[in-house]
């Protein structure tokens, strides 16, 4: 059982920046790294905001994600967990991420923990000058092949649904929460990122990028580079650029 001593819950005396807000991982078998990425994220957020959450979307592993996810839960009130009974998909993970958030600005990186949580100020650095911040990958630590594929899939999608934002699938976001009362997500898998991008410059909302590092995976495996995986995504791309382009623009 979790210490309950060990994760604080206090009050920062003053937060580095007056707003609220939500934080959420979706996880897929990421027992080994669930526990420990929640542990820094609560200590960082003690630090610069006083009004915080955390979310942890287990989407349905088959490992003990959910079960250290509960425990976590049980630890501090800041803390839930949300559990798909089956794996639904990268999509739907993070589409239960913005459903649940409930604060000012939500932000989302994965379970994985290839994102460093205390970059997380450079994203806030910038709320006064764009509705999304996203953090694009320095020294993307990736196959050759995965990061050429990955180079090309963010310039397709970016000239399909007309909006700028370097390194599209980075999952290192920071969102105005009421882009997600605004817009209807439809992708269930990796277009999910493209997706709320394009619904929201569609909209008028502003983007801007910060250069963030990218940490090695120290446990579980990679997913999402399946070839049913991609063809899927293109299908879908097709789909979406019709629906997104057929909506009126402007907020």
């Amino acid at each position: 059982m979790p210490n309950h001593k060990t994760m604080s819950q206090a009050e920062p005396s003053r937060p580095a920046y007056p707003l609220s807000l939500s934080v959420f991982f979706p996880c897929y078998n990421e027992q080994e790294n669930v526990e420990p990425l929640t542990r820094k994220t609560a200590a960082v957020l003690k630090d610069l905001v006083a009004d915080w959450e955390i979310i942890i979307v287990n989407d349905g592993s088959r490992d003990r994600t959910g079960a250290i996810a509960d425990s976590l839960a049980a630890e501090n009130p800041r803390i839930r967990a949300v559990h798909h009974q089956t794996n639904k998909g990268y999509g739907m993970a993070l589409r239960s991420g913005f459903a649940a958030a409930a604060k000012q600005y939500v932000f989302y990186t994965d379970g994985d923990a290839q994102f460093d949580v205390a970059e997380l100020p450079k994203l806030l650095d910038r709320v006064g000058s764009a509705d999304i911040v996203s953090g694009y990958r320095q020294n993307r630590q990736d196959s050759l092949p995965r990061k050429i594929n990955g180079a090309c899939w963010s310039w397709l999608v970016q000239r399909l649904l007309r909006f700028r934002c370097r390194d599209v699938d980075s999952a290192f976001k920071l969102y105005r929460r009421e882009i997600f009362d605004r817009i209807e997500l439809k992708s269930t898998g990796a277009l999910i990122d493209a997706e709320v991008l394009g619904r929201a410059a569609q909209l008028g909302y502003r983007i801007e990028t910060v250069p963030v590092r990218h940490l090695p995976r120290k446990a579980g495996a990679q997913t999402g580079a399946k070839l049913r995986v991609i063809l899927r995504a293109f299908r879908e791309l097709l789909k979406l650029r019709r629906d997104i382009l057929s909506s009126p623009p402007g907020r």
